[in-house]
């Protein structure tokens, strides 16, 4: 069997070849990967620029959210000595990113390790591993009084003699499952290797963090997935980035906007106007499609905490005490060099030190184009802009160590209303129906959009996105303050430590175990049953009303289970066996399990993450008995009926039912050409074909002949016509 965990280490082609561990949080609606060197580095997990857009995934549910494209960590101090080359340096400067990274001299990882309140399900289909999370969540250590679902447990020792510990907080529960709670302690403990075999105490001045946050937005209608939106979108090139609360002491005319009177530090990011864009581009509408809003989101960080001082843990206002952006291809983000001592001083001193700009970004480009905004002390934005925080300077004395919290989150409109909003755009309907204004969302839509009409219509409703992460900080604000005072949200049912699903020839049978009844207030099950992939819709769209209609169940169904509904407690098995599937179709399942209520002031769910499938299940008919009971269907398969067939997502497939348990089926085209042989060996009588030769062309229009022969030598042939 196949272990329910895999451990990955990754080998990376970049410009310094390096090894690093990943973790990734993916338990909520937010995903994230986690590299053991401490900052997510550019194409830090794959190395591929196609997968520069990568982590950060809202809402997770949905393939294809990511709007991470890079980021960086840089510690610094002044009049420093470096044992390991025996120099005495005005500034020294160390950096995780955004595209450097030598985890054997400079950032070097001690340990990475995941803790969780349970392990993740084993999940099955057809007796496969069949769950993301068979990848993306291993858990080192099992934890029933964690403060939160997820926790992971990072230690970094840098060559700045300063160990940094981060750890990472993911959390199940419905209201706060949209943000990661990100502690970093900084200790001055004198290794300049990650074994200490090189040691020098001495007391750092001018200590300073420096964090950097590339964010493209999002990977949905980019060029290398959907492709409706400029290029150079992918990158992050029309990123627009807002700061508040840089200057608690002397608030910004904006700061009214986001505090509503209390002091919050944070920045957050959206998509900006494109020139390239032919069409208004604000949420990333699929304009040469059926206008869906595809990149929607608002994403950004907010200041938990920053210690006064090492000998003052209070929270210290002021903090972080840089806040200007930075150009994402600024030549300071490549080839960082920990020993050259002129490129530090300007890392230091014009990037890591130096204030608050009088403007954040998105204020300098207001309803501009964000991708032809120029940095004013460069001159040049050929990469898009890059938000900066700096926290310092600090003192740290042999032994001293400094705390900093915050919290990276996203938000933004509903998957279903990035539908409603982005139809009705395309369509040109309901563009009266605006959402209720706040002054926030007055603000954004004042001063970042430039449109009238069905523009103006779905723009405001894009922009509404800022409450949404506005209210995310402050729920984060809320967790994080119960956490230090001892105390934890409510807790979320637990999952069913395994679920199965079988495809069987008229039914598929579900099966998963009662841990979730231990809970408390536990209530019974949810099952949901999506047809033709993972992240179908649960929803339908009503173009002629403009509106959402309930549940489709022709894609989605939800069976609700009572507890001890259809259970064998003779086992403490649930078994629930689903006789409404239609043969030919794919389908995927997840559990949630769900309480009375009493826990919260809502009824709260497990995760669907921790049971969806990733793999098919479908019906399988018996073996047919007589070659003579072979049939080819569709036949005649006809291109103008495809996805009406077997729908979508398997709009090309072709089934061949009542075939013996074990046969080779050889493809010919008219000419007697063989095409494609499948070797079908399931004891089945179905096999699927996805009209693929096996040379990878798609099947033309035409007569084809399939050949079907039993282990015993017999055989028997069957036509069929391609129409396309």
């Amino acid at each position: 069997m196949i272990s329910k965990h895999l451990k990955f280490i990754l080998l990376l082609n970049l410009p310094f070849a390096f090894a690093q561990e990943v973790k990734w949080m993916s338990i909520g609606d937010l995903h994230n990967w986690y590299s053991a060197a401490g900052s997510e580095i550019e194409v830090g997990r794959t190395g591929q620029v196609s997968d520069q857009q990568d982590g950060l995934r809202y809402p997770a549910f949905y393939r294809v959210q990511d709007n991470q494209a890079a980021k960086g960590l840089w510690l610094g101090a002044s009049n420093f000595y470096d044992p390991v080359v025996n120099k005495n340096y005005d500034k020294k400067v160390v950096h995780a990113g955004p595209r450097h990274l030598d985890i054997e001299n400079e950032t070097m990882p001690v340990s990475i390790t995941m803790d969780g309140k349970y392990d993740h399900p084993n999940v099955f289909v057809d007796g496969d591993p069949a769950t993301n999370l068979q990848y993306l969540d291993y858990v080192d250590n099992v934890d029933p009084s964690l403060e939160s679902d997820r926790k992971i447990n990072n230690i970094v020792q840098t060559s700045l003699g300063v160990q940094m510990k981060r750890t990472i907080y993911a959390f199940a529960h419905p209201d706060h499952q949209n943000y990661h709670i990100q502690e970093y302690v900084f200790t001055n403990n004198g290794c300049f290797d990650k074994d200490c075999n090189t040691s020098y105490e001495q007391t750092l001045e001018g200590f300073q963090v420096y964090l950097q946050y590339r964010y493209a937005i999002s990977r949905e209608g980019m060029v290398y997935d959907g492709n409706w939106l400029p290029q150079s979108a992918a990158w992050g090139h029309n990123t627009m980035n807002d700061v508040i609360g840089e200057n608690p002491s002397g608030p910004s005319i904006n700061d009214q906007f986001y505090d509503n009177g209390e002091i919050m530090r944070a920045f957050f990011s959206w998509q900006g106007y494109h020139s390239d864009a032919s069409f208004d581009n604000i949420g990333g509408p699929n304009a040469p499609g059926e206008g869906h809003l595809g990149a929607a989101q608002f994403v950004g960080v907010v200041t938990l905490h920053a210690d006064t001082s090492p000998a003052n843990n209070e929270d210290d206002i002021t903090q972080p005490s840089t806040t200007w952006f930075i150009t994402s291809d600024d030549p300071t983000t490549s080839g960082s060099d920990q020993y050259n001592e002129t490129k530090s001083i300007n890392e230091y001193t014009n990037y890591m030190t130096v204030g608050h700009p009088d403007q954040s970004q998105a204020e300098i480009v207001g309803s501009g184009n964000a991708n032809q905004f120029n940095d004013p002390r460069t001159g040049s934005n050929p990469g898009g802009t890059s938000q900066g925080i700096g926290f310092g300077p600090y003192t740290l004395a042999p032994g001293d160590s400094i705390r900093i919290v915050l919290a990276e989150g996203a938000a933004g409109l509903s998957r279903e209303m990035c539908y409603v909003i982005g139809q009705n755009w395309k369509n040109e309907v309901h563009t009266d129906v605006l959402p209720d204004g706040s002054d926030l969302h007055t603000h954004m839509v004042s001063n970042y959009n430039r449109g009238s009409g069905k523009n103006l219509y779905k723009n405001s409703w894009v922009f509404t996105g800022a409450d949404s992460i506005i209210n995310t900080f402050k729920k984060a604000k809320y967790n994080f303050d119960l956490m230090e005072s001892g105390q934890s949200l409510p807790e979320t049912p637990q999952p069913p430590s395994q679920f199965s699903v079988t495809s069987g020839g008229d039914r598929i049978i579900l099966n998963w175990t009662d841990e979730p009844e231990a809970g408390s207030g536990f209530d019974g099950f949810n099952l949901y049953r999506l047809k033709f992939k993972p992240d179908t819709t649960l929803f339908s769209y009503n173009i002629s009303q403009g509106l959402l209609d309930s549940v489709d169940e022709s894609i989605a169904t939800i069976w609700e289970f009572s507890p001890g509904q259809n259970k064998d407690a003779s086992i403490g098995l649930y078994e629930y066996q689903d006789v409404t599937a239609e043969r030919g179709f794919d389908y995927f399942y997840f559990l949630e399990a769900f309480d009375n209520g009493t826990n919260d002031d809502r009824v709260l769910n497990s995760s669907k993450f921790y049971t969806i499938t990733n793999k098919a299940a479908s019906l399988k008919r018996p073996a047919g008995e007589s070659f003579e009971d072979i049939r080819v269907v569709p036949n005649p398969y006809h291109i103008s009926a495809r996805d009406f067939q077997y729908g979508v997502s398997a709009s090309d497939r072709l089934m061949f039912l009542n075939i013996p348990p074990e046969c080779t089926i050889r493809i010919f085209t008219e000419r007697g050409d063989l095409i494609k042989t499948i070797e079908h060996t399931d004891g089945s009588g179905d096999e699927a074909w996805n009209s693929i030769t096996s040379s990878r062309q798609l099947i033309v229009s035409g007569l084809y002949i399939a050949h079907f022969e039993d282990p015993d030598g017999r055989s028997t042939i069957r036509k069929f016509t391609v129409i396309r």
